[in-house]
Parts: structure tokens; C-alpha cells; sequence
């Protein structure tokens, strides 16, 4: 039998075999130290994504929430019912603040409870389409559009200016 085509003694196959487990030990850790890393940069990735996610919807809800007003002004209405009834007891004097273009709407669709309630309704150029302020002795509830979405956006952990 030629040379070439002996087996190796023995002590030189144990020696492979063991410097190849070795070898292989260290290539094992090496693909899960990059394992790890590739897991932790997806994660990293899935947290952008989901912040910038949560950015674009705020930017465009504010976007239609601010021309919501005008395209349908009627959604004061709602805005007004809950910050008036918001109150447990009315207290006298009380104060309806509103942009002098929402008045009328208001003022038709809750004309009975105003007047029932004892309600003042002011105009206040200072306040924006859509949003109200409630006065009253011991409370003040700041319903404007910019009061609501600060609140909302601080709830988020954003911070997504109105006027931005």
C-alpha cells in the first residue's frame, strides 16, 4: 500500500479532532456574539420604527384635527358637553368661553342646557376653532384644541407641538 494511503497514527487524529472542536467552539461563539448583536439591532430598529410611526400618525392627526373645525364645525359641540359636564355642581358665576366663530353652533345646539345651567357665553378671540374654556369660582377646565393635544401628546411621551 502506498504511503499516501495509510491512516494516520492515532495521536495525530485525536490532535485533529480536538483542535477542530476547538476551532469550532470559537466559530460557535463568534456566530452568537453576532447573533446577539443582529438581535439587538433588530430590536433597536422595531423601536425606531415604531417612535417614527407614532410621529407621522400624530403629525397627520394634528393636521386633520386642525382643519376639522373648519370643514365641519359641528365638533365643537361635543368638546362643550363634556367640559361643562365635566363639573359635579355648577357654581355660579359660570363662564362658557368660545372662538366668536362657534358661539352660534353652541349656542343652538345647547341652548337649553346654557340657559338652564345659568351659563355665560363669551366671546374670546384668543381661543382657537373647536376648543372651549369653562370658568366657574373654584374651577377652570381648558378644553382648547392646544391644551388637549399637549395632554395627549405628553400622555405619548411626544413631543408633537400644535402650532409646529
Amino acid at each position: 500500500m502506498p504511503r499516501a494511503w495509510r491512516r494516520p497514527p492515532r495521536a495525530g487524529h485525536a490532535e485533529a479532532y480536538e483542535a477542530g472542536r476547538v476551532a469550532a467552539a470559537e466559530e460557535l461563539g463568534a456566530l452568537r456574539a453576532i447573533a446577539a448583536t443582529f438581535s439587538a439591532a433588530v430590536a433597536q430598529a422595531d423601536e425606531t420604527i415604531a417612535s417614527d410611526v407614532l410621529d407621522l400618525a400624530l403629525h397627520l392627526a394634528r393636521s386633520m384635527v386642525r382643519s376639522a373645525f373648519t370643514v365641519r364645525p359641528e365638533l365643537v359641540i361635543p368638546i362643550v358637553r363634556e367640559a361643562i359636564d365635566y363639573l359635579p355642581v355648577l357654581q355660579q358665576p359660570a363662564i362658557l368661553a368660545l372662538n366668536p366663530d362657534d358661539i352660534d353652533i353652541v349656542r343652538a345646539a345647547l341652548a337649553d342646557e346654557l340657559d338652564k345651567g345659568g351659563w355665560r357665553v363669551v366671546a374670546d378671540p384668543q381661543i382657537g376653532r373647536g376648543g372651549c374654556k369653562v370658568d366657574t369660582a373654584s374651577n377652570q377646565i381648558d378644553a382648547q384644541a392646544a391644551s388637549r393635544w399637549a395632554r395627549l401628546t405628553q400622555a405619548l411621551g411626544k413631543n408633537v407641538e400644535w402650532l409646529g
